[in-house]
């Protein structure tokens, strides 16, 4: 059994999933999600058009796996310049590298092709730094080439998104505040993937936000329901449940809301090792939450003060980021003298012109609404973040300055944000949207309405011209909208019973 780069990602996104790949109960996994299927797609074809810009080249993605490792040997000792899908095997390690480039010394570099940027964190006055997952996989790439005899050196390159090649010195600390190098957190990730392929170690599944597209979702949620995981507890996640499992030997979420805060602070203040990362308010929400799931029953903490406007608007953008593409701005309008309304903006194909066009007549329909007498609602910071892509990608129809304003206006709310996460507590492990709106009654008309498989889609709208699939498209668009004015109306049901 091959140790490949794969499996060291797949270990830094979720560190269970190389044990129950390996020994979990297959019957339960599912077929790969279509969106990252159409990830995959997608990759290949940004392989395929960065290869081709990078000249001649020898193709060596076919045949048995023993083939191919001795053809890139072969074309390796030969000198060849640019090797496409090498690969390369020693001991339990099998790497396949996008890109073996032949160097002025004679040895060669590794390099990967990326759907996405080569830092992240990138902020207006920050580059942005490495991104761990592409540095472990080229640390196993220039391991494997050392081991052979062609490296000399400890660095990789990766061609991002943009054609950008970013190098990767992978002996180098991995931040000011973490001197290990990137090798030394490669070599202690690889330690666990073996450990773990080999069930000399066993891990336990975790709720979390990652975890949707997951074929093992369904039934690493299964365990966490049946175990009374910790991880059913909002926000809790992987790591502080781990924490709180070997510092308070608490297992159970019925187990840890009859907790004694005080003495837990006693035992912190005596110990600082104790629930590192974890101070009082984060040990009181967790308890906090804990009792919400056992009671069954949401609650909010502050009386809820939504804007009394006559027009209300329920927003959600449909985007594909494997494009960076905005194809659809859904709002479901109420108004308090007429009958509500479902509003969007489509773009026909996905070209630079109709986003700029669908993005131009959004804001032409929101500058026609009576000034400070409609509100908008929109759940979570994504439609913020997209909006101020979209400004620096396109001339107008609206100067930055405007659109600051636009969402500093308290008539515009992250309902999310502003009011589920600050404000209120629900008997679940996530605040999703989604979740929220099942639990409360809410229904989408589509049997399965997901973000993910509206983008799979549209991709295949473009391609085939389907009217029935844009149908449903706008269908779950604005079933997503009206889910949003329930969540908010149910929220402001809530507060009138507690505050009234």
């Amino acid at each position: 059994m091959y140790i490949t780069a794969s499996r060291l990602y797949d270990y830094m996104q979720c560190p269970h999933k190389v044990w129950r790949d390996q020994y979990g109960p297959q019957e339960e996994k599912m077929e790969p999600n279509p969106f990252v299927e159409l990830l995959w797609e997608k990759g290949i074809l940004h392989e395929k058009e960065v290869i081709e810009a990078l000249g001649s080249y020898v193709d060596l993605n076919k045949g048995s796996i023993a083939s191919r490792y001795n053809k890139t040997i072969k074309e390796l000792r030969k000198g060849t310049p640019l090797i496409y899908q090498g690969l390369l095997i020693h001991q339990d390690l099998l790497g396949i590298p996008d890109i073996l480039k032949k160097m002025p010394d004679g040895t060669y570099m590794p390099m990967d092709i990326k759907s996405g940027s080569g830092y992240e964190n990138v902020g207006e006055d920050k580059e942005g730094k490495l991104k761990k997952h592409y540095a472990i996989q080229l640390c196993m790439y220039s391991e494997l080439l050392k081991k052979h005899g062609f490296k000399k050196d400890n660095n990789g390159i990766i061609i991002d998104i943009n054609g950008k090649e970013i190098e990767y010195i992978l002996s180098n600390p991995q931040g000011r505040r973490n001197p290990s190098t990137w090798l030394d957190e490669y070599r202690k990730v690889l330690s666990e993937v073996r450990s773990l392929i080999s069930n000399k170690k066993k891990n336990k599944p975790a709720l979390g936000g990652s975890c949707r597209l997951c074929p093992w979702y369904y039934s690493c949620r299964g365990w966490c329901e049946k175990e009374d995981d910790l991880s059913n507890i909002f926000y809790l996640g992987r790591a502080k449940r781990d924490i709180i499992n070997k510092d308070l030997k608490i297992k159970r979420v019925g187990d840890i809301r009859g907790c004694d805060i005080s003495k837990i602070l006693d035992k912190k203040k005596k110990d600082k090792s104790i629930l590192k990362g974890m101070g009082k308010k984060t040990i009181e929400k967790i308890i906090c939450r804990a009792n919400i799931i056992k009671d069954g029953k949401p609650d909010i903490y502050s009386k809820a003060d939504f804007p009394k406007t006559r027009i209300e608007l329920f927003f959600d953008i449909e985007d594909d980021p494997t494009q960076d593409f905005i194809y659809l701005h859904g709002i479901f309008e109420r108004r308090k003298d007429g009958q509500p309304k479902y509003v969007y903006f489509l773009a026909e194909d996905s070209t630079p012109g109709e986003e700029k066009r669908i993005w131009e007549e959004f804001w032409s329909y929101i500058k026609s609404l009576p000034e400070d007498n409609f509100s908008l609602y929109y759940y979570s910071p994504h439609e913020k973040t997209a909006f101020k892509k979209l400004l620096e990608k396109y001339d107008g129809p609206i100067t930055e300055e405007e659109l600051d304003n636009f969402f500093n206006n308290k008539n515009v709310v992250d309902l999310y944000q502003d009011v589920i996460y600050k404000y209120t507590d629900w008997p679940l492990w996530s605040y999703s949207l989604k979740d929220i709106a099942t639990y409360i009654g809410f229904s989408w008309r589509d049997k399965t309405p997901s973000g993910a498989l509206s983008i799979q889609w549209y991709n295949k709208y473009i391609k085939t011209r389907d009217p029935d699939i844009i149908k449903r498209i706008l269908a779950y668009n604005e079933d997503d909208c009206k889910a949003t004015m329930f969540i908010k109306d149910k929220v402001q049901e809530i507060s009138d019973k507690k505050y009234s």
